[in-house]
């Protein structure tokens, strides 16, 4: 039975300690132990200044039983966290959604923050590169919430090209380590807002030296880019198809020096060519921006082949939709609320994760992706129905495996196999159907992957700019027409009407070319031209 903490322990008769009794999470309270709520619910003033029917540290561990059983109701939840307790009192469903009120969002995001991190020894197969901490940006768009005007006013709502989505849609940003799937950090958004690297910017700070940070397109732009290499962390980043890098040096292994707003990286382009086990072929062209600049020690066939793990987020975005919601949406029909669900879902997430792992680490050379998520998670909801492993100050050896690392090394997935196949879409009406995927239908054994890598000549060095404006240049139209009234302060907008162009082409060169001292700005949006420069006579003998 949970204790109450140290500083009312004295206070509080030995009846009254029943009601802390439902506050645990099973044999998962050991990597969330009541001592740390406590401390959290302090730090952010959500503590209760009276001893309640249902204290605050109760609420924390019913709103994270709330995320591991996402198909029962309040009620019933709580039956499953006092299922194993002779003698508890059953509040009524009013009483447990004014405790979730009460708690509000932050002590579950405090608590987020405290547990989130990397879970994986260096020495733990899968979770280093070259004594490098891989770790990979990726965002979560499908999680759907009720369909309340409050959620909408938040989220907004998705319009595909066959209609509005049924759902508002939250967008879960996270920074995983690829080696063992576990959460560094997240933050939340809309789906309908496009913004992922706003969203990521937030998890930047996250970033130390010693890290290989791992992504997609999405996250090419040379600002991210830059406050990456900022941090002390190299990147491995997937070059979008409309950029074009200056070739400035050939290397040895075929890949290629370049600068990306004045930092210095290394372009690896190769094709990559697939084939299974049934004679089925797949390509594509990668072209891929890191700074790990040594080609001796980091080849570039090596780096397209690693490239790959940071689909290991993937899997941990599935263990999150599938596995544990199990494709039910949110509970709450607020912002608040919203929050406060999928930190605490979050929460959950990450004690399976590290309990997985402390699992797999008991067996040297077991590499983390073998173990059962579901295993953990099925073990570890039967762990709180039986009441199982709750105790504060255990007096004996601690049982560093538990019930659900013994599931876990019980149930281990053989070695992984590489296979590929087509991604599995859901709806035959969704915009994400790629009709030109050569890939097969059903997963397939991949026998062998042949990667050609592609070295572009040599970038031609760039002529100095030619500053005095060419007969037919935009600009010396401009300057044809200002000079039939030199003058003149002449609107911007009326420049561009003459032109016909838009007005926000011109009104932007205009700044730029003001700037350069080729006009005067005289107002907002007015320019006029520079005054010829006054000659001084010579000086009389």
């Amino acid at each position: 039975m949970s204790s109450l903490p140290s500083s009312r322990s004295c206070a509080v008769s030995a009846c009254s300690v029943d009601v802390f009794a439902a506050g645990h999470l099973g044999e998962l309270t050991e990597y969330l132990p009541v001592e740390l709520v406590d401390d959290v619910l302090e730090q952010t003033k959500t503590t209760q200044r009276r001893l309640r029917a249902l204290p605050s540290r109760v609420g924390v561990y019913f709103l994270l039983a709330l995320g591991m059983f996402p198909g029962l109701g309040y009620l019933r939840v709580w039956d499953k966290l006092t299922a194993g307790l002779s003698r508890a009192r059953r509040p009524s469903e009013k009483a447990l959604r004014d405790l979730r009120r009460r708690l509000g969002p932050a002590p579950l995001r405090a608590l987020f923050e405290v547990i989130a991190g990397p879970v994986g020894q260096p020495r733990t197969p899968g979770v280093c590169y070259r004594g490098l901490r891989m770790v990979a940006f990726d965002g979560l768009n499908s999680l759907k919430v009720p369909d309340t005007d409050r959620n909408r006013g938040w989220l907004g709502r998705i319009r595909y090209h066959f209609g509005w989505a049924g759902y508002p849609t939250l967008r879960v940003m996270a920074l995983v380590e690829t080696g063992t799937r576990a959460l560094l950090g997240a933050t939340v958004g809309s789906a309908d807002n496009r913004d992922e690297l706003g969203l990521a910017g937030g998890l930047l700070g996250l970033l130390r030296p010693g890290m290989l940070v791992l992504g997609d397109r999405a996250f090419d732009a040379n600002t991210f880019l830059t406050r990456i290499t900022r941090t002390g962390a190299m990147l491995l980043i997937r070059a979008k198809i409309t950029r074009k890098p200056r070739v400035l040096r050939h290397l040895p292994d075929g890949s290629y020096l370049s600068l990306l707003d004045g930092m210095k990286v290394r372009i690896i382009e190769a094709d990559v060519l697939i084939t299974g086990i049934d004679g089925s072929q797949t390509g594509q062209r990668y072209r891929l921006i890191t700074t790990l600049l040594d080609h001796h020690r980091h080849p570039a066939g090596e780096l397209a082949r690693l490239y790959h793990e940071r689909w290991e987020i993937e899997t941990a975005f599935l263990a999150l939709r599938h596995t544990i919601l199990k494709g039910h949406i949110l509970r709450s029909g607020d912002r608040p609320g919203l929050e406060q669900e999928l930190f605490a879902l979050l929460i959950v997430y990450q004690l399976l994760r590290m309990a997985m792992v402390t699992a797999t680490e008991t067996r040297p050379g077991t590499d983390p992706d073998r173990a059962s998520f579901t295993t953990a998670l099925e073990t570890a909801r039967d762990q709180v129905t039986a009441h199982h492993a709750i105790q504060t100050h255990p007096t004996g050896p601690v049982d560093l495996l538990g019930v659900i690392g013994r599931a876990v090394l019980t149930t281990l997935l053989p070695p992984r196999r590489p296979r590929f196949s087509t991604r599995t879409v859901k709806s035959a009406t969704s915009r994400y159907i790629n009709r030109d995927d050569t890939r097969p239908t059903h997963s397939t054994t991949i026998t062998t992957i042949d990667i050609t890598l592609h070295t572009p000549p040599l970038t031609p060095p760039r002529p100095p700019r030619d500053r005095t404006p060419q007969p037919h240049t935009r600009r010396a139209q401009v300057l044809q027409i200002m000079n039939t009234q030199p003058d003149h302060a002449w609107n911007g907008r009326h420049l561009a009407e003459q032109l016909g162009i838009p007005p926000r082409h011109l009104l932007t060169q205009l700044a730029e070319w003001a700037r350069w001292g080729h006009f005067t700005r005289t107002t907002k949006g007015h320019y006029t031209l520079n005054p010829p420069p006054t000659s001084t006579p010579p000086p009389n003998p």
